[in-house]
């Protein structure tokens, strides 16, 4: 069944925690008056029903867990990066990045996910029944029940990142103060992610495979990666933050003061080796049938060519992925249906957002060799062509510089085109107006500007209008070979002939050398400005670097940073030392030498980039010297903001007094049980 007709999501931003708003969980309906059980009577009418949690759960932004929103005035998915080292946009999140902004909520976070829990916990029991009365039977009954258990999973998992130790409910519970407060015991979150990989491991065994629905529905490839994600995060989770009391066992883990959790121990080191194990497993199932779409190392289209010039980056920009392997999973979009976004022409023009210099710099020469590494081969920053130049081919296909085509129509007027009709100073001219434009909505702040998702077929992109068709892929298996790699390391401290085989598989189409035992020898992690150096306060080792390095260079604008830089604890260095995302080199390369009029950067309200004195690099938000401006000096980072804190109605629901002493749910970690109150540390 094709999911091309469901409607987009409208979840945006890192602050939309909620799926459902509820009042109460004793003011909900029981879920058989919203869904009466006669609705499945057929296989049907339980995949139209799960039908409309495909955007729900599969292509709205939460916390780097699952990020493919596609929609709305805005770069889309381009941007789900954001609020990283890599990427930034906007005015910049004070929420996240400056002090007492993010507050503890006094109504519920948590309990507005569990609707979603009890939801599928009672499409499971109908679909579990009529299949053993035999009312649903079939292959199809069976693959929407895995659905179903990959929903679930899904769900929880969101939750865990999010939240970390959680209840585990399975059914829907009766309507009944007690039984509510008895199930909002909050489980240690190792056992929640083994509950999580339980649950795929059931919608494995049940799913279809990617080629009975090209791709266009859950199957059993996509959950294989999802659990090799899960078990991944949770994995290096654990192994990073233990001992900071956001990991069951630790000293000052707040769950040991609950009765409920009475006798319970804890053995870190051997969850971290299950974890890694499952991430393994599920990732070389996946990576060793992974078709990769191929790189013929063409690196921009010629006049006329609309599509088809380079599969790997059309894989990111054609409207049907189907007949494309490496997507395990993806949305189609309508221009007849209405259902269409945003996201090529505003990559195009830009949307207030950009690469940072940290992110840029990461990329690796095509000989293997960081850029500061001698015989490198690096051209330098003076302009944005040299800063390419004979770079990994990700960073070539996915960022625009002075001489990227920008329309391969012949009719378009020449200034328009990129490198085939203009001139050095025309070049330098447009990049420059795109930097200092007056039209903040559409300036770019880096002068690093994001290529990933444009399309050729202009008939997509004219006038500012929604009219972008190119597909969201969801799931590629070039993750899976990332995972694996990662898992691999982490686990035995050395990469096997599988990890080895699948990083030479990625640099190859990368058009980097496969020696990645040369870029090991050359780096010098004192150079590195990627947040992936660190986990907590100390580098990790040189080879895992660059296993990160890969993953983000193959991965960026996909969703997973910020969960990677979570997980790996790799925002700490922000506790004592502020960081202050910088672009490209404005003042001290040759963009600025040709725009006609003066430049404002004198730190008004009326400025338009930051000043020279500050840096010969772009600050986007330095642009405004204003005591108002809490991003100024750039960004903190509090320990508290590992996890989200809960809600002070989740509290008192979850005590059979509605008192915050009596409840079954604690506070997390460095937040307080005031509403309106701010991070402690």
């Amino acid at each position: 069944m094709n999911i091309k007709n469901m409607c987009v999501s409208t979840f945006m931003g890192f602050a939309a925690l909620a799926m459902t708003s509820c009042n109460d969980a004793l003011d909900l309906e029981p879920v058989s008056q919203i869904t009466p059980p006669s609705y499945y009577a057929n296989a049907d009418q339980l995949a139209s029903y799960l039908n409309q949690y495909y955007d729900a759960y599969l292509y709205a932004p939460y916390s780097g867990t699952m990020t493919h929103y596609w929609g709305g005035w805005n770069e889309g998915k381009a941007a789900s990066d954001t609020n990283t080292d890599i990427y930034v946009n906007g005015g910049g999140n004070t929420q996240l990045f400056a002090d007492n902004h993010w507050e503890v909520p006094s109504g519920k976070q948590i309990q507005s996910y569990y609707e979603g829990i009890r939801v599928f916990n009672f499409i499971i029991g109908e679909a579990e029944k009529g299949i053993a009365s035999g009312k649903l039977s079939g292959a199809d009954a069976n693959s929407y029940l895995g659905e179903a258990y990959f929903f679930r999973a899904i769900c929880y998992f969101r939750m865990l990142a999010l939240f970390g130790d959680l209840p585990i409910v399975t059914e829907v519970l009766e309507d009944n103060n007690d039984v509510l407060v008895e199930n909002s015991k909050r489980a240690p979150r190792n056992e929640v992610a083994r509950f999580i990989l339980a649950d795929l491991d059931k919608a494995i065994g049940m799913l279809k495979s990617r080629s009975a629905y090209n791709g266009q529905r859950l199957n059993k490839e996509a959950a294989l990666l999802f659990k090799s994600r899960v078990a991944l995060f949770e994995a290096t989770f654990e192994k990073y933050h233990k001992g900071s009391g956001r990991v069951p066992g630790d000293s000052n883990w707040p769950g040991a003061k609950m009765a409920y959790n009475s006798g319970k121990s804890f053995n870190i080191d051997a969850e971290v080796k299950f974890f890694l194990q499952e991430a393994m497993s599920a990732a070389k199932q996946v990576g060793d049938v992974a078709n990769l779409a191929v790189n013929n190392h063409v690196i921009e289209p010629k006049i006329g060519t609309i599509t088809g010039w380079n599969a790997y980056f059309n894989m990111f920009s054609q409207p049907s992925l189907a007949n494309v392997d490496e997507v395990l999973l993806w949305k189609q979009y309508s221009g007849p249906l209405g259902h269409t976004h945003d996201t090529p022409y505003r990559v195009k023009v830009g949307c207030r957002s950009g690469f940072t210099k940290n992110f840029v710099e990461s990329f690796l020469m095509a000989n293997g060799l960081p850029i500061y590494a001698d015989g490198s081969g690096y051209q330098g920053d003076l302009t944005l062509d040299n800063v390419k130049k004979n770079r990994d081919e990700r960073l070539q296909l996915f960022m625009w510089s002075e001489s990227t085509i920008v329309d391969t129509d012949p009719t378009v007027a020449a200034e328009d085109l990129g490198k085939t009709f203009m001139t050095a100073e025309m070049k330098e001219k447009r990049n420059c107006e795109r930097i200092t434009t007056n039209n903040q909505e559409i300036r770019n702040i880096t002068g690093y500007q994001i290529r990933k998702y444009y399309t050729y077929d202009y008939a997509q992109t004219p006038n500012d209008q929604r009219w972008g068709t190119d597909a969201c892929p969801v799931f590629r298996t070039a993750e899976a070979l990332l995972n694996y790699m990662e898992a691999c390391y982490e686990l035995n401290g050395n990469l096997d002939a599988t990890a080895q085989g699948y990083w030479r598989q990625l640099r190859e189409r990368a058009g980097v050398s496969t020696d990645f035992q040369a870029t090991i020898a050359a780096t010098d992690l004192s150079k590195e400005g990627d947040f992936g150096v660190y986990s907590g306060t100390k580098q990790v080792d040189k080879t895992l670097y660059n296993i990160r390095r890969e993953r983000v260079n193959e991965l960026f604008a996909e969703g997973l940073r910020f969960a990677d830089l979570v997980r790996w604890r790799s925002f700490d260095n922000l506790l004592t030392k502020k960081w202050i995302p910088e672009g490209a080199n404005f003042w001290g390369g040759e963009m600025h030498l040709y725009y006609a009029e003066d430049i404002k950067a004198d730190g008004s309200a009326d400025a338009v980039v930051s000043s020279k004195s500050l840096s010969n690099y772009l600050r986007p938000y330095s642009i405004v010297q204003s005591a108002t401006n809490e991003l100024l000096n750039g960004y903190n980072w509090h320990e508290a903001y590992y996890l989200y804190p809960i809600g002070i109605s989740d509290i008192r629901t979850a005590s059979a007094d509605r008192s915050i002493e009596n409840s079954n749910l604690y506070q997390n970690l460095y937040w307080p049980t005031t509403a309106g109150g701010h991070a402690e540390k």
